[in-house]
């Protein structure tokens, strides 16, 4: 609660939302809450900011999550729809930037309705120009981005899975050498499935086969400990949370097929996951070892970014952790897997800005910290880690980064000797396109909201000078 009093709140859409779900009027609600309805309106209406106490007192009053009330939407927020409105389409109106943020914070759901109307643009802008002719189009999502919206309104945490799979780990050791062979066993003697691992030239560009008529799962050598691991587990998942999995798909409700098997895939790889590292057992053991990878990868047999990718998925109410964020991004910055956490720091729709150190870590076992600084001044803390050689022949390993805001930093050891408040943070920008911050010697564009200010009788150190009006 202290966190949410260094800001002033205001939630008038969110509260009003609220009251509407729970079919109360502003007389009925603002007597449920000790306060007169003129102040509730005000509250409403954010002419008052909710305080810490009316916090409280919501939360008491009809069970809410204070965290989850008082999040930043995952999609439509004021940065997302700025970066939407800077597109070349509509860049000419000269839409001003309080504009933006009233529709943000006080239209909510327009906000999310634009967000989705651009990303099916953005779609349909990747297509060949004759592909839009064709007798039967394509879905207006891809099933990527489908999946990826999905799993940032869940929070990437999905309860009823992470449940079952924490259950179903009670009964079976922690040990991972032990653990592997009674997941064998347990396939065996309950699903009829066995596991062999065969060479990497029989499985010639797959890494696991699972062959339904012998009812074998074959796993290439080729697959480090943590791989074979995390197979056996996925198909042990797959039968014996397969309800639970089904259940979540048909509240996701995916609109083509493609998107209805990626989202399957995706929820089973989240199951084996939860199953190898059991929410309880885990958060705890990322606490006590103050969020140490090298720590956690080697107590529960899992590869670095099994690991990270399970830190991003701790959001149960009333047990959450750190709300990390994470990318997996190759030697070109190009970004192949993201969850966004509470504050992804860059923009959704392009790159990364160049002054982000992440695509620089060569290490595979050294994690590579970096302190970095927004425009708005917020700070971040970041842990880059390449990962080791790839076991599908893929010529460049790509990295894993994770970060989160630098108030979390004394809870993680790879942030020992930062002094977060005093220490010189690198300044970023959500990506050069549409970062104004003028003396960045590292900028490949200039910023689509200025004029550019270019003289032939001098040279700045930062390229396209632009007038800040």
């Amino acid at each position: 609660m202290a966190e949410l009093t260094d800001r002033k709140l205001y939630l008038g859409p969110k509260l009003r939302v609220l009251r509407r779900e729970l079919g109360l009027n502003q007389t009925r609600m603002a007597e449920e809450l000790g306060v007169s309805p003129s102040y509730l309106n005000h509250l409403e209406r954010n002419q008052r900011p909710l305080t810490a106490q009316m916090l409280l007192r919501l939360a008491n009053t009809y069970d809410i999550d204070i965290r989850d009330f008082t999040a930043t939407p995952a999609e439509g927020g004021p940065g997302e729809l700025s970066e939407i409105l800077s597109d070349a389409l509509v860049r000419d109106i000269g839409i001003a930037r309080d504009e933006i943020l009233e529709v943000a914070e006080n239209y909510p759901g327009v906000s999310e309705a634009i967000a989705r109307f651009y990303r099916a643009l953005s779609d349909l802008r990747r297509l060949p120009g004759d592909a839009l002719d064709r007798s039967s189009p394509g879905p207006l999502v891809a099933p990527v981005d489908w999946l990826r919206e999905t799993i940032a309104r869940a929070g990437n945490h999905f309860a009823e899975i992470d449940a079952g799979a924490e259950s179903l780990a009670a009964g079976l050791p922690d040990d991972p050498a032990l653990l592997q062979a009674e997941l064998r066993a347990r396939l065996k003697d309950r699903h009829g499935m066995s596991v062999q691992l065969v060479r990497g030239d029989v499985l010639a560009g797959t890494l696991r086969h699972y062959d339904m008529h012998r009812r074998r799962l074959m796993l290439s050598e080729r697959l480090p400990a943590s791989g074979r691991l995390f197979a056996i587990a996925y198909h042990l998942c797959a039968q014996e949370l397969a309800d639970s999995i089904a259940a979540q798909i048909a509240r996701a409700a995916p609109p083509d097929e493609d998107s209805r098997r990626l989202a399957s895939i995706a929820l089973t790889n989240y199951a084996a996951a939860a199953l190898l590292m059991p929410y309880d057992r885990f958060r705890q053991a990322a606490e006590q070892g103050r969020h140490d990878i090298a720590l956690l990868r080697d107590r529960f047999g899992m590869s670095t970014e099994q690991v990270a990718h399970r830190l991003t998925s701790l959001n149960r109410t009333g047990a959450r952790g750190i709300p990390f964020f994470m990318v997996r991004i190759d030697r070109a910055g190009i970004i192949s897997k993201r969850f966004d956490g509470e504050a992804w720091p860059f923009a959704r729709y392009g790159g990364l800005c160049p002054r982000w150190d992440a695509c620089d870590a060569r290490a595979p076992d050294r994690v590579e910290t970096q302190l970095i600084e927004t425009l708005d001044g917020r700070r971040f803390v970041t842990l880059a880690m390449a990962l080791p050689h790839r076991p599908d022949g893929g010529r460049a390993s790509p990295v894993i980064a994770l970060g989160c805001e630098a108030k979390h930093a004394g809870r993680i050891v790879h942030a020992d000797g930062l002094d977060t408040e005093k220490d010189e943070a690198t300044g970023v920008g959500p990506t050069c396109h549409l970062c104004e911050r003028r003396d960045c010697p590292d900028r490949a564009l200039p910023p689509v909201t200025r004029a550019l200010d270019l003289h032939s009788y001098e040279r700045t150190i930062a390229p396209y000078p632009f007038r800040r009006v």
